[in-house]
């Protein structure tokens, strides 16, 4: 048993082990520093009301549920800024209802949150997978006038998420995906950014790790973003599609078995819910724009159509973070802003583009 259970928190560890490593160390204790640091946080919810086969009512059962008590939920909540807590859900294509959508649509008018773009495909070609992107970017705008446009081109734009976090044909076994220039396609449909990493301890983890960086597909090989170039202040674009990782590392008091550490890769939910330790976890890794050291980006994940997880947002673990977050923050000097993941792009772009001080001006930097 014991040997089992090794094996299993040992299983692909070996693809980010190193990477994790060096740059724990070159990161010393300059991740630790607080005062003046603004820190962006984010919620990229992988919100599928129709998973494991649900039938519409359930599916309207649990997206009744968020409509009535994100609200309630965000009430109050407001980073240093003055902006309200706001939810990213990231909505599968291949579960589209326009009576879902319409709802979730009306909630996030609201000034509740954004949506973007999801996909869980197996097998696809590339051009089954273009014209999906471009047919789903057209119901969101045309029906439910959702997703962002580039303020100097009007291009509509979207950011991303992969099933099964099989990302540019990510898996070995090829499963969950079939796209091997998936990055190309991304870029010439429309989406601005990819946020589906951190996915450890899946086959899909990446080697790059707490990183924002551009990737390069490589058309004919699968998991070209396995590597990429990092974002830096005075740069500009150097790949074909911008990454935005979560953090991901050891957590050396959530032991398993009382000997190795468990995986923190700030995923949150019924099981996981979020705490200021955790928060402290993540904000260590140091997620920011080369150059630009005093803007942090921490972007979790969840999957909050589930009836496990929503009870964790609107059961009272979610609001007590929220709260007890303001709190820590302030006390810690942090500059806490709470934002979606086309905010935390734009204002990405910003510190690429040489911009500081108040993050917060950059909300709207390059789509509005």
């Amino acid at each position: 048993m014991i040997e089992r259970h090794r094996m299993a928190w040992h299983r692909n560890l070996h693809r980010w082990i190193v990477p994790y490593a060096l740059q724990t160390i070159r990161m010393g204790l300059r991740a630790h520093a607080c005062g003046g640091q603004h820190v962006m946080f984010c919620v990229a919810d992988h919100f599928e009301p129709f998973t494991a086969g649900a039938p519409p009512e359930v599916a309207q059962r649990r997206l009744a549920r968020w409509t009535e008590h994100l609200p309630l939920l965000a009430r109050g909540i407001t980073g240093a800024d003055g902006k309200p807590y706001r939810h990213t859900f990231f909505y599968p294509y291949e579960q589209y209802a326009r009576k879902i959508m319409s709802r979730l649509s009306d909630t996030c008018k609201k000034g509740l949150g954004e949506v973007e773009v999801h996909i869980h495909h197996d097998m696809a070609t590339s051009e089954e997978f273009r014209a999906d992107m471009l047919h789903f970017k057209r119901l969101l705008r045309e029906n439910h006038g959702l997703l962002s446009a580039d303020r100097r081109t009007g291009e509509v734009g979207y950011g991303f998420v992969h099933g099964n976090w099989a990302l540019d044909n990510a898996r070995p076994d090829g499963r969950f995906c079939g796209v091997n220039n998936e990055l190309i396609v991304l870029k010439e449909t429309g989406c601005y950014a990819d946020f589906t990493l951190p996915s450890a301890p899946s086959v899909t983890q990446t080697a790059k790790i707490n990183s924002i960086y551009y990737a390069r597909d490589h058309p004919r090989k699968p998991f070209s973003h396995n590597t990429g170039r990092d974002v830096r202040a005075g740069g500009g674009c150097s790949g074909d599609l911008l990454l935005v990782q979560g953090p991901l590392t050891l957590d050396w008091r959530a032991r398993k078995k009382g000997i190795l550490p468990g995986i923190e890769n700030a995923e949150i939910g019924g099981g996981r819910p979020p705490t200021i330790r955790r928060f402290e976890l993540w904000r260590r890794q140091h997620i920011s724009v080369a150059g630009c050291p005093q803007w942090v980006f921490i972007k979790v994940h969840c999957h909050g159509a589930l009836e496990k997880n929503a009870d964790m947002f609107f059961g009272g673990p979610m609001r007590r973070f929220l709260e007890d977050l303001i709190e820590h923050a302030s006390r810690r000097g942090i500059h806490l802003h709470f934002v979606t993941a086309r905010e935390m792009y734009n204002i990405i772009k910003a510190a690429e583009a040489g911009e500081n001080g108040d993050p917060d001006s950059y909300r709207d930097y390059v789509l509005a």
